[in-house]
């Protein structure tokens, strides 16, 4: 006799799931982070050197190195970079959506080191004397030019700095203010280089009293997207030290977008090529993982959702084989349900035996399969670790979807015996059969 509550069980199970995964799937999708390889972006990977050669490299300091970038890129307008730590002398920076790589390596690069000294280079002032965030971006009230205000810490030493350059000889009582000013570099050499030759010094204006104020004005030959980027990098903070490019890569967002297009398309493929040949060779059973294949994916995104992980090409690559991952849990428990009813157990029992002998089986693939890319995610960079860890989620959602979630719905099919003596819905033929 049929169990019909069994089935209608089966039927409100299968539409709460529909349900939820309709109303949600929309907003999962939109929030799904890309990476730079989908979306475009760049990718660098920084030697860090000491400034100063007692200067040692050391965790704190590339912690500290870490949270200066992050400053800058904030300026950028990146939403989630990823910087990374590799090695013990090594910072990789990945920032997707980026329009202006150029501006973007020169903020990052750059140590800001700012100082203002005299024409014979010596420091009268430093970036510690600046108050945090004062830089801004405005505009002279003389001549409308585009400049750059500072505000500093204490007004009497900016006074007693102005006071000591104003009584210098005409020509000489100059503030010379220097961007990442380096061993060799003097005013004296650059002072006769026009403008246009690119001084390696900001500014040098006269002072002719002493000023006693907080704020301090560079003016100089700006645009006002130059003035705005120095006024961001000064806000941004000084590196604690030397940052040089090793290795870098770039993706432009035209190609980035067609990946997405043509891996999305090639998904698509893989996984109706693997829909079609699950519900052909097991019927029923076959229609059962095309259910909870549909739930894994869901999941697989949901938990990348709640991660707020970035989604690349390789992770792409994991999340179709962890579908095949779970299709073969699928069919190794089917495979043993149809050899059960080949020895002619009913399909109750057929199903209960599969479903036992099986489990092992797939439980020592699943862990086989975690422990490489648990490997892979330790020792691995890069794109490597992201493909190793959509991969462990993989696995992880597969099993539960593909061994747990197909016996709650297969099994109250099975229980309500509207399949009974019906091998043939489980892909088995009658003439297989073999009579106790």
């Amino acid at each position: 006799m049929v169990k019909k509550s069994k089935i209608v069980f089966f039927f409100v199970l299968l539409f709460i799931a529909g349900l939820v995964m309709a109303f949600t799937s929309k907003d999962i999708v939109k929030n799904t982070r890309l990476g730079l390889d989908l979306q475009g972006g760049f990718e660098v990977l920084y030697k860090v050197e000491p400034i100063k050669k007692e200067q040692k490299i050391n965790e704190n300091t590339l912690k500290a190195t870490v949270q200066a970038l992050n400053n800058r890129i904030n300026v950028l307008g990146v939403s989630e970079p990823e910087i990374q730590i590799e090695g013990k002398d090594r910072i990789r920076v990945k920032l997707a959506g980026v329009k202006d790589q150029n501006k973007a390596r020169e903020l990052l690069s750059t140590e800001a080191q700012l100082s203002f000294r005299d024409v014979n280079d010596k420091v009268l002032l430093d970036g510690s004397d600046l108050k945090e965030g004062g830089a801004k971006q405005t505009f002279d009230p003389n001549n409308n030019n585009p400049i750059v205000t500072l505000k500093l810490k204490d007004a009497d030493k900016f006074a007693k700095v102005t006071d000591q350059v104003s009584k210098m000889p005409p020509g000489q009582n100059r503030l010379v203010i220097w961007l990442d000013y380096e061993k060799g570099d003097s005013y004296k050499a650059e002072a006769p280089k026009e403008a246009a030759d690119k001084q390696k010094y900001i500014s040098a204006p006269n002072v002719d009293n002493t000023i006693d104020s907080k704020d301090v004005m560079i003016s100089g030959q700006f645009t006002i997207e130059e003035a705005q980027a120095l006024a961001d990098i000064l806000n941004a903070g000084a590196l604690p030290v030397k940052m040089d490019e090793v290795y870098s890569t770039s993706v432009g967002a035209k190609f980035g977008e067609k990946a997405l297009k043509e891996t999305v398309f090639a998904g698509y493929i893989a996984v109706a090529a693997i829909f079609l040949f699950m519900l052909l060779f097991y019927r029923v059973p076959g229609l059962v993982a095309v259910i909870t294949l549909t739930i894994y994916v869901y999941l697989i995104l949901l938990i990348f959702d709640l991660m707020n992980g970035v989604l690349t090409l390789p992770g792409i690559a994991a999340l179709i084989l962890g579908i095949g991952m779970a299709v073969d849990a699928n069919i190794i428990t089917y495979e043993r349900i149809k050899d059960e009813l080949r020895s002619g157990k009913s399909v109750l029992s057929a199903f209960k035996a599969g479903n036992r002998r099986s489990f092992t089986t797939i439980f020592d693939a699943n862990i086989t399969t975690i422990l490489a890319a648990a490997v892979l995610f330790i020792f691995g960079t890069s794109s490597v670790k992201g493909f190793a860890l959509v991969l462990i989620i993989s696995v992880l959602a597969s099993f539960v979807t593909a061994v747990f979630g197909s016996r709650i719905f297969l099994g109250l099919l099975v229980q309500s015996r509207a399949l009974d003596k019906k091998p043939g819905l489980f892909g088995v033929k009658e003439s297989d059969i073999r009579d106790l």
